[in-house]
């Protein structure tokens, strides 16, 4: 590798896995609060563990949270990702749920009840020219790998695979920072005996199973999203757990699949998931910050979720309008409160020529509404969207109920940046704009 590149890795995790259950399950209580009652609080959280559900929180709703209606929801959420076998010791038919749900602070509801916001706190939002969604490149690739191997999966194209995955990617970057080439794919799969060999007197994942998801997954997937990354820039090398890799190599993109040798036992009987543990994969996999708050399992009112949404609406927004390559929004607030006690704004030298990060910052708040209630009417929140949002990512997917991914305030932005009623060509004087 060349001395003036550098490398960035991030990673995604796949809807089978047990952090992910429990995010789903949290998601999947919301939706059904607020397709019944729009204005529902909810604050559900929930573990899982070898044949057990938990479910806990504060709700305050009009919809039905009697134990046989979250027993439905949380065994049906379960089933929908695939665990239905009970011999892997976690499955929707046999799983014990326990639910401990009670009524919403009464003390937040003063504050709320007001429009203002349900939590205190600070939400960042994100968005950079790497991909056609906007987002940064690893994470996205991160998040289509383990998309496509619950395609698979379901599809019963490889049907040897189990819910539970993991990606990861490395991408080289050339020091302006724009990709030069994939460096590193991990993916680590559960799967069934069918794939194991037997050496040594130990179980070991075939090489001809590892084969099977670099020809059927990891290919077509970086193919389909950046071809021009892989041609010509090294060959897919199976990378097996006794091998050694010369991570300067260019002439290979190391694939290691099922890297400790085996992944038979996994899901939340391998593991023990919580809701809201996989924060950095919700967001931008370590590119940019994130403000620490947890998205699922909460309704829009807690500005943890909605103003992190409303942040990477922003972020892309400012973007598309090419005031910037890259763009971070910080948005703050005081519980109770409605305005946002701040907007801050970095482009990292991208902003296009003349602009500053503090103008965008201006800009920003003069067309878009930042109360949580402007947050929730200009993104239509108040709806049963979330259950989806809670596997494969909750940003840089194209999902029309995915508002907070549309670009349609850039038009706006770019011309008030440019002091018009129009949207001119590329000048001289406007440089990137």
């Amino acid at each position: 590798m060349s001395m003036d590149r550098y490398l960035f890795t991030s990673e995604s995790v796949s809807m089978g896995h047990p952090d992910k259950v429990s995010d789903q399950i949290s998601d999947t209580i919301l939706d059904h609060c607020l397709k019944v009652d729009p204005y529902s609080r909810v604050a559900c959280e929930t573990l899982v563990t070898t044949d057990l559900v938990v479910v806990a929180g504060e709700i305050t709703t009009n919809a039905d949270l009697s134990k046989a209606t979250v027993d439905h929801l949380v065994r049906s959420t379960i089933r929908e990702i695939g665990y239905v076998d009970p011999r892997i010791g976690f499955a929707a038919d046999t799983c014990k749920i326990e639910s401990h749900l009670h009524a919403q602070s009464g003390d937040i509801a003063m504050g709320v009840d007001t429009g203002g916001a349900g939590d205190q706190g600070m939400m960042f939002g994100f968005a950079c020219d790497e991909t056609h969604t906007l987002m940064p490149l690893p994470i996205h690739l991160a998040h289509r790998l383990v998309e496509n191997q619950a395609r698979l999966r379901k599809n019963g194209e490889l049907t040897w695979l189990r819910p539970d995955a993991k990606s990861q990617v490395t991408v080289e970057y050339n020091a302006d920072g724009t990709p030069n080439r994939i460096h590193t794919i991990v993916l680590s799969t559960q799967h069934d005996e069918s794939v194991i060999v037997r050496r040594d007197g130990k179980d070991y994942f075939s090489n001809e199973a590892r084969q099977l998801i670099i020809d059927k997954l990891i290919l077509p997937t970086l193919k389909a999203e950046r071809s021009d990354l892989i041609e010509g820039k090294g060959k897919l090398t199976m990378i097996t757990p006794d091998m050694k890799v010369d991570p300067t190599d260019e002439s290979i993109i190391a694939c290691h699949i099922n890297p400790t040798g085996c992944f038979l036992q996994g899901g939340p009987h391998g593991d023990c998931g919580l809701t809201g543990r996989k924060i950095i994969v919700d967001t931008y996999g370590g590119r940019g910050r994130h403000g620490g708050g947890a998205f699922s399992g909460k309704d829009p009112t807690k500005v943890d979720r909605s103003a992190a949404y409303m942040a990477r609406y922003i972020a892309k927004n400012v973007v598309a309008a090419g005031l910037a390559s890259q763009c971070e929004v910080q948005l703050s607030y005081a519980i109770g409160y409605p305005d946002p006690i701040n907007i801050w704004v970095s482009t990292y030298g991208t902003a296009a020529q003349g602009l500053q990060d503090r103008e965008i910052a201006t800009l920003i708040g003069k067309h878009f509404k930042l109360t949580p209630r402007g947050i929730i009417e200009t993104l239509d929140l108040r709806r049963p969207i979330y259950k989806e949002t809670s596997r494969h990512g909750h940003f840089g997917r194209e999902l029309t109920t995915f508002t907070w991914e549309r670009t349609d305030k850039a038009a706006a932005l770019r011309a008030a940046a440019l002091g018009t009623g129009s949207l001119p060509g590329r000048t001289a004087a406007t440089a990137k704009l």
